[in-house]
């Protein structure tokens, strides 16, 4: 996409709605309008800027033989089996949010990042009022933890099968610390496809992108993401990316290569 086309996004969408308004009324702009339309104007431009600094092709390099992620701290870091993470890489704002939890205890598995813990809150406050009741199951995973977890499973399942259930260390978007495992009781808490039947599955499919999350990798989109269907994984891109990514039924990969 070219840089026009990226500042008709929603900023240019407020412009176009309040101009439009305002004329189809016949009022005058009232005091301070065209300093609200150049603040719209300017928050376009960043937009443009901003996605085009995380453009999949800029924000890659090889490392030691590995496609390696560069944009790191960014909402919209692509991590998947062609995009790396470093060992090393630990996010600095990993906080635990307070949200209820399948398990009781410490552990690093209860940390997202900052961002995105409040997001979780938000979303978690809204399933609650509406009377769904969610668990957090498990967040943030270190290299070494998704090194555990896949080699337990490529040893039970073969490696072929257990990476289109799981990923492989350091491609997994758990060490982002912006995604979020989450379940309900109406399947014990298991992390398991059937969740997206249940009334809390469907609730967070239809709501989360309101809060600023994508359930990353959705059905129907295997070959795209090169996972299986998981309505328990949701992924923190902000809101309005989130709105956008859910409104097309896109995927992180077909939304970020569009916005080139």
């Amino acid at each position: 996409m070219k840089n026009s086309k990226l500042t008709s996004f929603m900023p240019k969408i407020v412009i176009g709605s309040l101009v439009a308004s305002l004329a189809l009324t016949c009022m005058p702009f009232p005091k301070g309008a065209d300093q609200a339309i150049a603040a719209a104007s300017r928050s376009s431009q960043s937009f443009a800027k901003f996605m085009q600094m995380n453009a999949p092709s800029r924000t890659v390099k090889t490392v030691g033989g590995i496609q390696t992620v560069t944009n790191l701290s960014s909402t919209v870091v692509l991590v998947n089996k062609q995009r790396n993470l470093p060992s090393t890489y630990v996010p600095k704002d990993l906080v635990v949010p307070n949200v209820p939890f399948s398990f009781s205890g410490p552990s690093p598995k209860k940390q997202l990042r900052k961002i995105a813990a409040n997001a979780l809150e938000d979303l978690f406050a809204a399933a609650k009022k509406d009377g769904i009741e969610l668990k957090a199951v498990s967040g943030y995973r270190s290299y070494a933890t998704q090194k555990s977890i896949f080699e337990r499973n490529a040893s039970i399942k073969g490696e072929a099968v257990a990476n289109k259930t799981s990923a492989r260390p350091g491609q997994s978007e758990h060490q982002t610390g912006l995604s979020m495992d989450i379940s309900s009781a109406s399947v014990g808490y298991a992390l398991e496809q059937s969740f997206g039947s249940t009334k809390e599955g469907k609730w967070l499919k239809a709501n989360a992108h309101k809060y600023g999350f994508i359930i990353r990798y959705g059905k129907g989109k295997e070959k795209l993401t090169g996972y299986s269907y998981e309505p328990w994984h949701v992924r923190y891109v902000g809101v309005y990316i989130a709105g956008e990514i859910t409104r097309q039924n896109l995927t992180l990969e077909q939304y970020l290569q569009k916005s080139i």
